[in-house]
């Protein structure tokens, strides 16, 4: 049975996702829907982006992954499908899809043919286009029925971490969670190479503030309750986090801010 999932900034409340849900089951009753998230914060590409980048790998090969948070909906951006090595990933094209689908590896994108949609509303294309273009790869149609090829489209929402100095790493704050922690776009391997170990004393600067030292701890129970710690999180990510507390609210940070970490000796 084909998975379509589903990870939107449209919350519960309102009627936005079971009636994109409906639209699938329409074309296709016999897929599995699987919600990812409709919690991601409105209109913030950068945290869905990071959403899927960490999720859609825990899918079996084939399924697609649908992404609306779309401030542009209704402008002359388009609609992508992206075809990687084990899935397809549907969505507008404003960065999106894009961390996961790298990382995945591109085989082939496509901007949708919305001609091949009537009464398509200027303000609800995961309805009148990204659904139904799920719903019709769920079916086996090949993408390039359904859109048409393209080497251009927007790059993701955040940057990538660098090495300012050996020991020393500059990345930025790319999701704070529901817990308050601090997930930055740094991965472990990059933590590791810079030969940097768990129990080791870190100089943590945050958009230019004075700097702090943390050291980087293997669970959030290796700390006092309201001490701050760097780990290593589920994600490979590093991230600064206050245990049994909440890290962004002590310390006032925002996602998209800079951070720099260096070990110190």
């Amino acid at each position: 049975m084909p998975i379509i999932t589903l990870l939107t900034d449209f919350g519960l409340q309102d009627p936005y996702v079971g009636v994109m849900k409906g639209v699938i089951y329409k074309i296709n009753p016999n897929v599995k829907i699987v919600d990812i998230t409709h919690g991601v914060s409105k209109f913030n590409v950068r945290e869905a982006a990071f959403i899927l980048a960490y999720s859609y790998k825990y899918f079996p090969p084939g399924t697609i992954h649908v992404v609306v948070v779309d401030p542009g909906v209704g402008t002359a951006r388009k609609g992508l499908i992206i075809k990687t090595k084990k899935y397809f990933f549907v969505g507008p094209d404003n960065g999106v899809l894009i961390s996961a689908a790298e990382e995945n590896g591109i085989q082939a994108v496509y901007f949708i043919n919305t001609e091949n949609y009537k009464e398509i509303s200027y303000t609800f294309h995961g309805r009148d286009v990204f659904a139904p273009t799920a719903a019709y790869l769920s079916l086996g149609i090949p993408p390039s029925k359904l859109g048409n090829p393209t080497e251009k489209y927007l790059p993701a929402p955040y940057s990538r971490p660098s090495i300012v100095e050996k020991g020393t790493i500059s990345g930025e704050i790319i999701y704070i969670d529901g817990f308050g922690n601090l997930v930055t776009n740094i991965p472990s391997n990059l933590i590791w190479k810079q030969e940097i170990r768990y129990g080791d004393l870190l100089e943590v600067t945050i958009r230019g503030r004075r700097p702090m030292k943390l050291r980087l701890h293997k669970a959030y129970g290796e700390t006092p309750p309201g001490s701050l710690l760097l780990l290593i999180n589920s994600f490979n990510h590093l991230e600064i986090s206050m245990n049994m507390g909440n890290a962004a609210n002590a310390l006032k940070v925002k996602q998209g801010e800079k951070i720099t970490v260096r070990k110190v000796i």
